[in-house]
């Protein structure tokens, strides 16, 4: 047994003087951010030093920061530190200013119980009890909570808590597991999970309303109004953004699910270390590519694999899992995409390409285990 942290993301329902107080929040966390940002740019170019700024610094000069949480503040502090570490250590990208266009969002930390969780409600600091949709229960000890806002205006709630996990028990299993576009996983097992394709389900729809909001945002230039200020415009926006949002949801549910359910099943599971964005650069596939979401499927397989102590085994992803006989390991060499099934030329057997290929991957990823 471990000590492990989980979160649980919930939706909240705040009432009208919660809302203006998330929305003071969200506004006072991106302001601190910018002007600790242009302070810090400003002082380097100057002296080219770091300047240390702090929160507390500016609540003189903008007194409105007082109304917000001071924990919120704090943490904004210590990412733009995190960001400037990033950049000068790995050269991860210079931080940027935070606009009203990006995710709306900020966090706090919980002291002495002002986070709680109780009877369908959330106790946030500065906000009091919230409603929320609890559809699970949680376990552990509250270390904090992130608020945020969706594009379509749905609040939610992540909260960080520390707590024991208990390991998996070992079934014995081990397997290959080839990813794929015509099917999302095939498994060394024989079994293929279907790709559930949500963009291209959607994309007709998806691409009928974004139409109209580019009509609606011609229209709105035209009389000269702001984007912001045009009511069709903004409702338009809002149905674009649901639809990107019920494909993301629906993506990230179907990747919840069977990266469990193969965690639960297999000890050992083998998969290639695939590099969606060099794949992506193939202009035909790389919408495809992007609707699979493979890396996020992988980072899902391997945090599981750590709480429950099972293992992710990734081979190269420069190794020939297509081109070699499962059977007697024969290198028949490249074959077209066209070509999903083929007969060994050295011992004659008959493979499926997929699943002959979710066997190589097994048994490497066994090999380096």
């Amino acid at each position: 047994m471990t000590i492990r942290q989980k979160s649980y993301k919930f939706r909240l329902y705040p009432n009208l003087d919660q809302r203006i107080m998330f929305a003071k929040t969200f506004g006072s966390s991106r302001a601190i951010w910018n002007m600790m940002l242009a302070d810090k740019i400003k002082y380097y170019e100057e002296t080219g030093k770091t300047l240390r700024n702090t929160p507390a610094q500016y609540k003189k000069e903008f007194p409105w920061l007082k109304e917000v949480d001071s924990l919120a503040l704090a943490n904004v502090q210590l990412n733009l530190q995190k960001a400037y570490k990033s950049f000068f250590n790995s050269g991860f990208g210079f931080p940027k200013f935070k606009s009203k266009r990006h995710r709306q969002s900020y966090r706090t930390n919980n002291q002495n119980g002002t986070i709680a969780v109780s009877e369908g409600k959330v106790k946030l600091p500065k906000i009091g009890w919230v409603k929320l949709e609890q559809h699970r229960q949680m376990s552990g000890t509250i270390k904090s909570a992130t608020i945020s806002m969706s594009e379509t205006g749905k609040y939610y709630i992540s909260i960080l808590c520390e707590s024991e996990v208990c390991p998996l028990s070992k079934t014995g299993l081990s397997v290959g597991v080839d990813l794929g576009i015509e099917h999302f996983a095939i498994l060394s097992t024989g079994e293929k999970v279907g790709n559930e394709r949500f963009l291209k389900t959607l994309s007709k729809k998806l691409a009928r309303e974004q139409k109209i909001l580019s009509r609606r945002a011609l229209v709105a230039k035209k009389a000269g109004r702001k984007l912001s200020e045009s009511a069709n415009y903004q409702k338009q926006r809002i149905k674009v953004a649901k639809i990107h949002e019920k494909i993301s949801n629906k993506r990230k549910d179907f990747l919840n699910k069977l990266s469990t359910e193969l965690v639960k099943k297999y000890d050992i599971i083998c998969v290639e270390d695939l590099s969606s964005k060099n794949l992506m650069a193939n202009h035909r596939l790389s919408k495809a590519i992007g609707d699979v979401s493979w890396s996020e499927f992988v980072r899902m397989l391997e945090y599981k694999a750590e709480w429950y102590e099972k293992q992710v085994s990734k081979i190269s992803r420069w190794y020939p899992s297509s081109q070699l006989c499962s059977e007697c390991g024969y290198h028949s060499g490249k074959k077209p995409l066209n070509v999903r099934n083929w007969v060994c030329e050295n011992c004659g057997s008959c493979h499926d390409r997929d699943i002959n290929a979710s066997i190589n991957i097994l048994n490497e990823g066994l090999r380096l285990a």
